[in-house]
């Protein structure tokens, strides 16, 4: 049987592998057929995500999957950075067992490369992070990160970012091996660059106004200093507010 916490936590990987784009509608009724439980439990797990900032709800169009604003976005690059770069300024060196464990994840992560599964390859990315934090030995913010990261992934979708998924990956190598050294300075330098390098290739213009053509359309006539004259074969204007609109 079917659980609140697996509800959220599909929609939350579905959200990581870019399957889920900011703005989708989350109907009760479509998401408990899908499920095969009832309303109540696609309820509470869609309550959960609007507390963790990933889903919101209108009173008249019902469940939404987040868009962030640019401030919301600025804000939840900067979450993200001063949480990763504080674990791993505060970790000791890590066992092997962990350091096992990135390594096979980095492997994934370069497999998924080398594919042709997008969705794959998002999540992974993505849950590099999660796993670095959980590798360090904090699963409390491992938890948190994992909401950060589905939010700056709903970012990216939503304001068209060219951050090249190669180099992400790099990136993670780069981190994993500054850490494997011991060189917990250059790892956290390295993270700090990383999260930044991600948020700097964003098109925040993109997205920052929704009524700028018709803005530009509406915009006051500036009259000319010397107005040139028309051309006698140029027919008449015939072009009114409701052509604009």
């Amino acid at each position: 049987m079917v659980s609140s916490t697996d509800i959220a936590q599909r929609i939350i990987e579905a959200v990581l592998a870019q399957r889920l784009a900011p703005g989708t509608r989350l109907g009760e009724q479509s998401l408990s057929m899908l499920f095969d439980c009832s309303r109540t439990l696609v309820r509470e797990a869609l309550v959960r995500l609007a507390a963790r900032g990933i889903v919101t709800v209108s009173s008249r169009r019902g469940w939404y999957v987040v868009q962030p604003s640019h401030e919301e976005a600025r804000e939840a690059f900067e979450a993200r950075r001063v949480i990763e770069t504080g674990l791993i300024r505060g970790t000791t060196q890590l066992d092997k067992t962990a350091l096992r464990r990135l390594r096979q994840h980095l492997k994934q992560e370069q497999a998924a490369l080398k594919g042709d599964d997008v969705g794959q390859r998002s999540y992974l990315l993505g849950d590099f992070h999660v796993c670095l934090a959980e590798c360090l030995g904090n699963q409390l913010l491992a938890d948190t990160l994992r909401d950060f990261t589905a939010r700056t992934t709903l970012i990216a979708m939503l304001y068209q970012s060219n951050h090249d998924a190669v180099q992400s990956c790099q990136d993670h190598v780069d981190i994993v091996t500054a850490l494997e050294r011991g060189d917990t300075a250059a790892a956290e330098n390295l993270m700090a660059a990383h999260i930044g390098q991600v948020q700097a290739a964003l098109r925040l213009g993109t997205a920052s106004d929704p009524l700028a053509n018709l803005r530009e359309a509406l915009a006051p006539v500036r009259e000319a200093t010397a107005p040139a004259k028309k051309p006698r074969s140029s027919p008449p204007s015939d072009t009114y507010l409701g052509a604009l609109l």
